[in-house]
C-alpha cells in the first residue's frame, strides 16, 4: 500500500482516482484505525473519527449558515458554485508531520458567506458542524475572514470526494489540517469560541502552522 501511494504521486490522476476508491472502504471499515496511517492517493493519508465516511450526494447537499446572523441561510451545492469562485495553490499540512504541497483548491472565501449571512455585533467567533455528527471546528471571526480560508468545493483539480470530506469542506490555508473541518453542513455564528472535536482532545484551538502545537512545520525554501 505505501509503495502504491508514492506511485499515485508519480504516475498521476488516474492511479490517483484508483487509490482513492481503493483506500476509502477499507480504511471506513478498520475498526482499530491503523490503516488511517497509510498513505492514500495523491499523498493525503485520510481520517475519520467515526470509523466510516458519510455520504451526501451534490444533489442533496444542504449547507446552513445559523446563529448570531441577520440572514440564516440554507445554500445549496448549486448556490455555492454560483458565488464568485477564489482559487488557491497551498499545502496541506498535518499537525502530525506529512504534507501535501500545492493542492489546488477551489470555492468561495468564507468571509463572503458571512457578509452575506449579516454577522451580529455579538458575533465573534464561528462554529462548524460536519455531517458525520461527531466533527466539529472552530474561528474566531477574524480567521474567519482572512482571504485564503474558503469553502471549498473543488480540490485536486475535481469536485472534491467523499473520501476528501465532499461534496464540500472547509479549507483554512494557514492552519494544519485538523481545522479544515470534512463534511461541511453548518456553520453557526457564535459569542465566543466554542473548541472543536480535536482541540478537547488536546490540540491547540488556534493552530496555526509553525506557531502551534508545538511544532515548526514552516516549509523550508
Amino acid at each position: 500500500m505505501t509503495g502504491l501511494g508514492a506511485a499515485g504521486i508519480l504516475v498521476g490522476s488516474k492511479i490517483q482516482g484508483f487509490l482513492d476508491r481503493v483506500m476509502a472502504p477499507i480504511q471506513a471499515a478498520d475498526p482499530t484505525g491503523l490503516t488511517q496511517l497509510l498513505p492514500a492517493a495523491g499523498g493525503f493519508r485520510i481520517y475519520t473519527i467515526t470509523g466510516s465516511l458519510p455520504y451526501k450526494s451534490p444533489a442533496d447537499y444542504q449547507l446552513k449558515i445559523s446563529g448570531l446572523v441577520d440572514n440564516p441561510m440554507t445554500l445549496t451545492l448549486d448556490d455555492l458554485m454560483a458565488m464568485p469562485a477564489t482559487s488557491l495553490i497551498r499545502d496541506f499540512q498535518c499537525v502530525t508531520g506529512w504534507r501535501v504541497p500545492s493542492v489546488h483548491w477551489t470555492g468561495v472565501r468564507l468571509g463572503y458567506i458571512l457578509d452575506m449571512a449579516g454577522v451580529q455585533p455579538g458575533g465573534k467567533a464561528l462554529a462548524f458542524h460536519s455531517f458525520d455528527e461527531a466533527d466539529t471546528e472552530s474561528l474566531t471571526l477574524e480567521q474567519a475572514h482572512l482571504p485564503d480560508v474558503i469553502v471549498a468545493y473543488s480540490m485536486l483539480g475535481a469536485p472534491v470526494t467523499r473520501d476528501h470530506g465532499g461534496p464540500v469542506r472547509l479549507y483554512v490555508a494557514p492552519m494544519y489540517g485538523y481545522k479544515s473541518l470534512k463534511w461541511l453542513d453548518g456553520i453557526e455564528v457564535t459569542s465566543e469560541v466554542i473548541p472543536g472535536y480535536w482541540e478537547n482532545n488536546g490540540y491547540d484551538v488556534d493552530a496555526f502552522i509553525g506557531r502551534s502545537n508545538g511544532r515548526d512545520d514552516t516549509p523550508v525554501p
